[in-house]
């Protein structure tokens, strides 16, 4: 094996420490490994270098028996110590902690008293009560792992939108290469931009299905195939997607695109709609059911486009991100559909970590990829001090990281101007992690839970509150918790979190990371039309990762987000009074 990069052997420490406690070890050595992993995430010299060198044990917490062992993953790429902990724990009890509410000590006491040691152990003791019966569990603990596995079992059918859209055009480009297809688009979920999809949905034109039908199925990418018809086929790619494809006759394809594409309710209002005007509309096309109505192609050829046919109803276009039956058809028939937001019109985001707290890239690589992306500004936001698992800044961190952003402003190096932030905790009192004189040093602070997540929802709410109120805070980050197919939100009153930002003039972000997209999609509509400003954020931990803000924008643009409601399309001239503003 070759040599280990840094983020790998934090990786493998962190591990080791999920592992030792696991098996019960004293929480002495469980602490003396995560303690490593933090002097590594804090280490700005290149690891290599310093193990060569010899002056491992010159960092905090790493000794001469863990400077060994980092010295061995670094420069042979494997540690026989790790090899052996993993191959001595089974498998399972890994896999348990990926039950939400489920933490090493718990899982090594179902372990030890109940002998279970995997997903299928777990429910069948649950369902058969034992779990409530142990010592530090109870019967709503019980009720909590099973829920928590119904959730776990739904959500392991469904995808991440970022990973599936990546799937989905790569199959598109090569459908629209194959010479009988006429037209070809993405459908369903995914055209919709929904944060998770359970399927990938294909629609084409053509009017020789047969030799597509064909092409589909014996791709590379199918590991099984389900289904294989003239005109449907289903598929499960290796990646463990199902793909469906449907193939209509190329004058059908319009009908099909918004039958296809629209959710359950939306379709079912278009056809009550057609009903009420005396027609028939389905995937297949549009006729006249009842006699002396309107002909709807009467002065017209028969629709080719999506705009064609809601322009039969009377209906201005509806984006595929706004047919979900929530006003959309309302709001078309009197031409007030918004403008929504595009990423070509977002100039920057504010929500990106470094490698001085858990970020993988220093902060001119990301400013070198903003610039890139043609950003006019970035914000710097690395974790404060209390967030220890991040590598979280304290006091003399944060100030020279706010010294070093303002040179580099005065250098005029990089084209994007760079505001100094924070993702400062709220801690479980609902205070801040720093003192006023810190937070008043900065441009703007993002004030997010990380810790606590267990409260109960009047708890949390007032938790959020509080620091909502707080002067110094600008945004709130990831303001539910939730991460998709993994977390659920914590419990909290968002209707009265979104009425104190609105009152206290504060902003709530979309976080664009993926695997987060919070705030909902679902509550921004209301939320804005209330007075609440939003901002797209990538929370990016590494350079790639600012290209975020895309996902961000599908949640703004499903929540009816025009370019007004988000304060990262101003320029920067704008930006810089809107935020000193908002932080005096």
């Amino acid at each position: 094996m070759g040599k280990m990069d840094k983020d790998e052997v934090v990786r493998i420490l962190e591990e080791i420490a999920e592992l030792l406690e696991l098996k019960g070890e004293n929480s002495f050595k469980v602490r003396a490994y995560r303690n490593a992993a933090r002097s590594l995430l804090n280490m700005e010299k290149d690891l290599t270098d310093v193990v060569k060198k010899g002056t491992l044990i010159d960092y905090p917490g790493i000794g001469e028996s863990l400077a060994t062992k980092i010295a061995t993953l670094v420069l042979k790429g494997r540690l026989p110590y790790y090899e052996k902990i993993k191959r001595s724990t089974p498998s399972g009890l890994q896999e348990l902690l990926q039950v939400q509410g489920l933490g090493p000590k718990k899982v090594q006491s179902l372990n030890q008293k109940l002998r279970i040691r995997s997903i299928e152990e777990l429910r069948k003791a649950a369902n058969q009560g034992k779990i409530a019966k142990l010592k530090g569990f109870g019967a709503k603990t019980e009720k909590n792992i099973l829920d928590a596995l119904d959730r776990r079992k739904t959500n392991q059918k469904r995808h991440l939108w970022w990973n599936a859209i990546e799937i989905a055009n790569s199959v598109l480009s090569s459908l629209k290469k194959l010479k009988d297809v006429k037209k070809a688009e993405i459908a369903g979920s995914v055209r919709r931009k929904l944060e998770t999809v359970g399927d990938l949905d294909f629609l084409v034109g053509s009017n020789n299905p047969k030799p597509i039908m064909e092409w589909f199925t014996t791709q590379p990418f199918v590991a099984k195939v389900l289904a294989h018809g003239e005109t449907k086929s289903i598929i499960i790619s290796a990646d463990g997607m199902q793909m469906d494809l449907r193939i209509v006759p190329v004058n059908q394809f319009a009908f099909a695109l918004i039958y296809f594409t629209g959710s359950k309710e939306h379709n079912i209002k278009i056809r009550e709609k057609a009903v009420k005007l005396g027609w028939s509309m389905n995937e297949y096309g549009l006729e006249i059911i009842k006699r002396g109505s309107k002909n709807p192609f009467a002065k017209s050829k028969r629709p080719s486009t999506e705009e064609e046919i809601y322009r039969l109803f009377n209906l201005s276009y509806i984006p595929p991100e706004l047919r979900e039956n929530m006003g959309e058809l309302e709001a078309a028939s009197k031409r007030s559909l918004p403008h929504l937001i595009e990423e070509r019109d977002i100039r920057g985001s504010f929500h990106n970590h470094t490698s001085a707290s858990d970020g993988r890239n220093t902060m001119k690589e990301m400013i070198e990829g903003a610039q890139k992306l043609g950003w006019e500004y970035i914000g710097i936001s690395d974790h404060s001090k209390s967030d220890y698992q991040a590598n979280g800044l304290n006091e003399e961190r944060i100030t020279n990281q706010i010294d070093e952003i303002r040179k580099l402003n005065a250098s005029k190096i990089f084209r994007p101007y760079i505001f100094a932030g924070l993702e400062c905790n709220i801690l479980s009192n609902g205070s801040l992690d720093f003192s006023d004189s810190i937070l008043q040093k900065l441009d703007y602070v993002i004030i997010s839970v990380h810790s606590s997540l267990q409260q109960d929802e009047k708890t949390l709410t007032k938790r959020l509150i509080r620091a909502i109120e707080h002067p110094s805070t600008t945004m709130v980050g990831h303001v539910t918790g939730r991460v998709l197919l993994q977390r659920d939100p914590y419990a909290v009153n968002l209707s009265k979190v979104i009425d104190a930002c609105i009152a206290n003039h504060k902003i709530i972000e979309i976080n664009g990371n993926p695997m987060r997209m919070d705030m909902d999609w679902r509550y921004w509509h209301a939320a804005s039309q209330k007075g609440l400003l939003c901002c797209i954020n990538a929370d990016a931990h590494a350079v790639d990762q600012l290209a975020f803000v895309r996902s961000g924008v599908n949640v703004a643009r499903k929540g009816w987000l025009e370019k007004k409601n988000v304060i990262n399309t101003l320029p920067l001239i704008k930006i810089k009074k809107f935020i000193s503003q908002m932080h005096p």
